[in-house]
C-alpha cells in the first residue's frame, strides 16, 4: 500500500477539514442518539452520505485500492477528528479504520471484494476479540482467548464470550479471532448472524461509537474455511498487523479531537472576563493553555515518529505502544485542562469540550491500558539488559582467550 505523497495528502486533508468544520460540527447539536448517548445508525448513513457527496468518504483510501502512507494518513485522520463525529463521517472511525487496514494487507482479492469493498463504501464492523473477565477470556492479553473454533468438514464451528465489541449492533462485516489446536485463527463473516446474539450493551463513559460496545454470545457459528485469514494458528500474527496502525490512528483521531477543544478553551479565555482582565492573562489560565500547546506539539510528533516507523515497514509494537502511552496521557491532560478553563461551561454540554474529556478518558484504557503498554515496555527493557549483559560477558570471554 504506497502513499500518495505529502502535497496529494495535505489537499486531501484540506477538503476533508473544510468537510468537518462546515457540514459536521452542526450536527453535533443533533439529537440522534441511542440510549446509551450514541449516534443512530440514520445519523450515521446521513453524514456518511454527506461525506460522499463532499468526495471525503473513506479518504485514506485511493480509489485504486492504495493507502496512504502512515504520515500522510496522520495528517488526514487528524482533520477528520476535529469533530466526534468527524471520523464517523468520513470512514475513518475504529473499528473500521483498522479493519479496513488489515483486509487491503492481507485480504485475498476474494475477501476484499466481498469484504472490504462493502467497508470503503461506508458499511460497518466489528472485531471480536476482547472476551470478558468474569470467564478468564482475552482481554489485554490475547493469549488467554477462551472462543474455540473446530473444524468440522470444510466449515470452522466457533463457540465462545466477546465482550466490549465495538460498533457490533449495526455491523455488517466482523472479524472473529477464536482458539484452535494449531492457534489463534481469524475469521470473517457477514453479520448479522442468528448464531451471534448480542446479550448486552453496557453504558461507559465515551458516547461516540455507533453501536456501543457490546457483550455477545456466539453459539455454534459455522463459518466457512474460505473465510478464514490466512492458515489456522494465524492469529496473532495478522492481528499484529493490524494492532500498531490501528493504536496510532486511534492518536491522530483524538490528536483533532483535542485541537478543536484547545480552540474552544482560547476562545473562551480570551473572551471570559474575570478580575478585571480576561482570563487568558491570569497567569493560572495562560499557563495552561500553553502547556496545553506544547502537549499537541509533542504528541503530533511522537506520532509522526511512530508513523515514520511504520512506514520504513516495521511492525512498530514497542514505537507503537511508546506513542499510545505518551499521546493518550498527554490528550488526557489537555482534555482536563480545557475544562478546567472554561470552568462550569466546560462540564456542561455546551461545547464538545466535555464529551472530548470523556473520550479520552476511555481512550487511556481502549487498544490497551497504559499500564499495559507500560508491563510490556519494562520487560523488554529487562530483556534488552539480559541481552546486553550476556554479549558482554560473552566478549570479555573471547578476549581473554
Amino acid at each position: 500500500m504506497k502513499g500518495v505523497g505529502p502535497v496529494k495528502a495535505d489537499e486531501i486533508a484540506a477538503r476533508v477539514e473544510t468537510f468537518v468544520r462546515e457540514k459536521v460540527i452542526p450536527y453535533e447539536s443533533d439529537m440522534r442518539r441511542d440510549h446509551h448517548g450514541c449516534p443512530t445508525e440514520e445519523l450515521v448513513i446521513e453524514l456518511r452520505a454527506r461525506a460522499k457527496e463532499a468526495g471525503v468518504l473513506t479518504p485514506h483510501i485511493m480509489a485504486d485500492g492504495s493507502h496512504l502512507s502512515q504520515r500522510e494518513t496522520l495528517v488526514v485522520l487528524h482533520k477528520s477528528g476535529l469533530s466526534p463525529l468527524g471520523p464517523l463521517a468520513c470512514n475513518t472511525a475504529a473499528p473500521d479504520e483498522g479493519n479496513m487496514y488489515l483486509l487491503g494487507k492481507i485480504g485475498s482479492p476474494e475477501i476484499k471484494k466481498r469484504f472490504l469493498d462493502p467497508l470503503v463504501a461506508g458499511a460497518r464492523s466489528a472485531f471480536f476479540m476482547t472476551e470478558p473477565a468474569s470467564s478468564g477470556g482475552a482481554g489485554s492479553d490475547p493469549k488467554m482467548m477462551q472462543t474455540a473454533c473446530r473444524r468440522d468438514g470444510n466449515h470452522w464451528v466457533i463457540n465462545g464470550t466477546k465482550a466490549f465489541i465495538t460498533g457490533a449492533q449495526g455491523a455488517k462485516v466482523g472479524i472473529i479471532m477464536a482458539k484452535a489446536e494449531e492457534g489463534a485463527c481469524l475469521f470473517l463473516v457477514d453479520l448479522p448472524n442468528p448464531a451471534i446474539e448480542i446479550t448486552h450493551i453496557p453504558n461507559t463513559i465515551d458516547t461516540s461509537m455507533p453501536g456501543g460496545h457490546a457483550v455477545v454470545e456466539i453459539k455454534d457459528l459455522r463459518v466457512p474455511e474460505d473465510q478464514m485469514l490466512g492458515e489456522p494458528g494465524d492469529g496473532f500474527k495478522y492481528a499484529q498487523i493490524r494492532l500498531s496502525p490501528a493504536r496510532l490512528s486511534h492518536c491522530m483521531r483524538w490528536l483533532g479531537a483535542c485541537t478543536r477543544a484547545q480552540e474552544i478553551a482560547v476562545n473562551y479565555a480570551n473572551n471570559r472576563k474575570a478580575f478585571g482582565k480576561t482570563l487568558i492573562d491570569h497567569e493560572g489560565v495562560g499557563f495552561m493553555l500553553a502547556e496545553n500547546h506544547i502537549d499537541l506539539r509533542q504528541a503530533w510528533l511522537m506520532i509522526d515518529w511512530c508513523a515514520g516507523v511504520l512506514d520504513e515497514g516495521r511492525l512498530g509494537t514497542v514505537e507503537s505502544s511508546m506513542a499510545k502511552v505518551a499521546v493518550s496521557e498527554a490528550l488526557m491532560r489537555i482534555a482536563d485542562k480545557c475544562v478546567q478553563v472554561m470552568g462550569a461551561s466546560g462540564v456542561s454540554g455546551e461545547t464538545i469540550v466535555e464529551q472530548v474529556f470523556r473520550e479520552v478518558r476511555a481512550f487511556r484504557i481502549y487498544d490497551g491500558p497504559t499500564e499495559v503498554h507500560k508491563w510490556s515496555l519494562a520487560h523488554k527493557i529487562r530483556r534488552d539488559w539480559k541481552a546486553a549483559q550476556e554479549n558482554h560477558g560473552a566478549l570479555n570471554g573471547h578476549q581473554n582467550s
